[in-house]
């Protein structure tokens, strides 16, 4: 249960942080923390790729986690501008 709420805190963070960053605001508390959530899944594989550990505790994982949710809000603002 503890995972859960670990992985469920990181991405709210990671989510909230790209929605700063990106232009304009998040979509919502629930859509970044799902953005988050799968953008540890997509930041891990990158940095995996790029033959990067995430490094250990909250903040390496909020930082990998936070590299992935740009970039699936980068795609997801490209994809709703379609």
């Amino acid at each position: 249960m503890t995972g859960l709420i670990y992985w469920i805190v990181v991405g709210l963070i990671a989510g909230w942080l790209a929605g700063q960053v990106m232009k304009g605001g998040g979509y919502g508390v629930v859509v970044d923390i799902i953005l988050g959530i799968l953008g540890g899944i997509v930041g891990g594989w990158i940095f995996g790729l790029l033959g990067l550990g995430p490094g250990r505790g909250l903040i390496g994982s909020i930082i990998v986690s936070f590299v992935g949710a740009v970039i699936l809000v980068w795609i997801a603002r490209k994809l709703k501008k379609a």
